[in-house]
């Protein structure tokens, strides 16, 4: 039984892949990688589709409402958060990309306990389910949005226009739409997001050195909760390192190194495309740490000065405060234009990597198999149009986003160390010596899944500390 359902998780992934050729600048065999910089950067593009969903909930909401709270103080686990698990994410995306295999086909191949499926892809799901929260704090989020722009319709119509929508262009789209539409709604924000900042300094909310200095000291505050939960959510939280293999093989890096037959010419391939990976990781990772640091100082600048705290009560027009302190009167409609696309390009993502996990899941899980890659494709399409519907339904019971956006992170957050822990598995007992990494990036690996599972740990205590009060 076990042999089989391996091979049919096999076939799977190389459907995956092969379904993904058209978009991947007709490649349909196996090709050399570029070896230049920029050939590289012509290939980038699944770590510009994380950027969408990541730039989103995290940025716009949690890291704003950290730097409310605790001021400059903790710039530097923002920055941290951000390219910490980027380590990660390339170790995972190194394995799935040398054995042809999809996140959650790795993951149930983690030993430890399995009942169905391996341990960690049951403690996968749970993630999975705080992850539908969040999207829907995010639908509520544009519905917020959109009422503080004037549409004169209550929230939760607005909210269902919104999941219906994006539903809508889930179900028309492909990879290459999700791809552009997203790095286009991110992009305008994040460039006004840097100009805001740089706007601060002829205000009254001015950033000095000894703020930045400061903001960069290690040292931690006494409410450490939000923190914690914003480290679950800003840059690559444990949602993108799962859906980075997905779009990796959409992309068609799969289809470029071929099957694994164990040959000089399939390994020199795997490590061409490991480096273009690479490039697509860090390029990406540079976008949102800077739109990431952008939007936590202008939270600590403005915010924080005026004692404002972000919450479910008038989420938006507190948020709004950031540029209105920087820019003036006038840039509220440019706040507004931004924090929706923002916040529209997250659910957008989002809902279509959860749709690709669902239809992966469906398989991994032995609940449904799939006679070829059209039927697939059915499967992802069907689950692009329910699950934002779901999400804006939780939504329309619990109307609290910024509630529902932290029950993503820290699921997201306490999910970390264990998908660490999966990429040292992989780094050091299923990887081939040829593919593997050398010394330092070893041991910048090893910090990074420390760092995690100290953040995990901390999760933990504090839930269950709430849980038992």
């Amino acid at each position: 039984m076990r042999c089989e359902k391996g091979r049919r998780s096999r076939k799977v992934a190389t459907l995956t892949a092969a379904g993904a050729v058209r978009s991947f600048r007709g490649v349909s065999t196996p090709r050399d990688a570029p070896t230049s910089l920029f050939g590289a950067l012509r290939f980038i593009g699944p770590g510009l589709i994380l950027t969408a969903s990541i730039v989103g909930s995290g940025e716009l909401i949690v890291t704003p409402k950290l730097a409310g709270e605790v001021g400059f103080d903790l710039l530097w686990l923002i920055v941290a958060g951000c390219v910490v698990k980027v380590f990660v994410q390339i170790e995972i995306g190194r394995f799935t990309l040398a054995q042809q295999k999809t996140s959650l086909e790795a993951f149930d191949e983690v030993p430890g306990p399995r009942w169905r499926v391996s341990w960690l892809v049951w403690l996968w799901l749970l993630m999975y389910l705080c992850a539908i929260s969040q999207v829907g704090g995010i639908v509520g989020g544009v519905a917020e949005t959109l009422a503080a722009g004037g549409w004169n319709v209550s929230r939760p119509v607005l909210a269902i226009i919104v999941g219906g929508s994006c539903s809508l262009l889930l179900a028309v789209g492909s990879y290459k739409w999700v791809e552009i539409g997203s790095t286009a709604m991110v992009a305008g924000f994040t460039v006004a997001t840097v100009v805001a900042v740089g706007a601060l300094q002829w205000t009254e909310f001015r950033i000095g050195s000894s703020d930045v200095v400061r903001g960069l000291s290690f040292h931690l505050p006494q409410n450490f909760g939000t923190a914690f939960a914003a480290l679950g959510i800003i840059g690559v939280g444990a949602s993108e390192l799962v859906y980075y293999p997905y779009w990796c093989l959409e992309k068609g890096y799969g289809v470029a190194t071929g099957r694994p037959d164990g040959s000089d010419a399939w390994f020199a391939r795997a490590r061409g495309w490991m480096r273009v990976m690479r490039t697509d990781a860090w390029f990406s990772a540079v976008i949102y740490t800077v739109a990431t640091v952008a939007f936590y100082l202008l939270g600590a600048a403005v915010l924080h000065a005026k004692k404002l705290q972000v919450t479910d009560k008038g989420l938006i027009d507190t948020l709004a405060h950031m540029f209105l302190g920087s820019l003036g009167a006038w840039s509220l409609w440019v706040f507004l234009a931004g924090a929706f696309f923002v916040l529209y390009s997250t659910a957008f993502a989002a809902s279509a990597s959860n749709a690709r996990l669902l239809a992966d899941a469906l398989s991994v899980f032995g609940v449904k198999k799939y006679a070829d890659e059209a039927a697939r494709v059915r499967m992802v399409r069907a689950a692009c149009i329910g699950l934002p519907l779901y999400a804006t339904a939780l939504y329309l019971i619990w109307e609290k986003p910024v509630a529902l956006v932290f029950v993503g992170g820290v699921g997201q957050g306490i999910m970390l160390p264990f998908l660490g822990l999966a990429a040292l598995y992989f780094r050091y007992r299923r990887t081939d010596v040829r593919l593997r990494p050398g010394g330092a990036w070893s041991l910048a690996l090893w910090l990074a899944v420390a760092a995690l599972a100290l953040a995990g740990a901390y999760q933990v205590v504090d839930l269950v500390t709430k849980l038992t009060r």
